[in-house]
């Protein structure tokens, strides 16, 4: 089972780069226009998504900020939300590495942003969520960038797998 984490965050990265790359290509306009993503726009949406891996890195690590709104706006640049990023799936996988599949079926506790009641529950499932969380709204990413008129991205886990991630297949 660790190996299957293991491959969803090396995918989580290659799919980060191609959409930020494709992000990198749009107007500041078109970066901020809302196009009914559940958060409005692709900034928003990146934003949210980067917020989400920082709140559940601080739940399982117990490590680094997490900010208190899912809709806080961390880096209202694309250039730094992009660092950060990098940042981000570089230290996501670099704790992925750190874990025993013993670890997968520890509990863990946790207090929701959403509804303050206590959560004890397994990392193993949690993990699952947490990239789960990410394929979801990457999606709304997609769908905003066709929305702007943009090329429509491949970004399923199979391509990542016979491209740079033939090691996991």
């Amino acid at each position: 089972m660790l190996d299957h984490f293991r491959m969803f965050a090396d995918y989580n990265r290659w799919a980060n780069r191609l959409l930020y790359a494709a992000a990198a290509d749009l107007t500041e306009a078109e970066l901020r226009e809302s196009r009914g993503a559940f958060f409005g726009s692709l900034l928003a949406t990146l934003n949210h998504i980067l917020v989400a891996d920082r709140v559940w890195m601080k739940r399982f690590t117990q490590e680094g900020d997490a900010p208190k709104a899912l809709d806080a706006v961390l880096h209202d640049d694309l250039a730094g939300l992009t660092a950060a990023r990098q940042a981000e799936d570089a230290r996501i996988i670099a704790w992925i590495d750190t874990l025993s599949d013993e670890r997968l079926g520890t509990k863990f506790t946790y207090t929701p942003l959403t509804n303050p009641t206590v959560i004890t529950q397994k990392l193993g499932p949690a993990l699952g969520h947490f990239f789960n969380h990410q394929t979801h709204h990457r999606g709304q990413a997609h769908a905003t960038l066709t929305a702007l008129g943009r090329p429509s991205l491949t970004l399923d886990l199979v391509y990542f797998l016979r491209a740079d991630g033939s090691q996991w297949a």
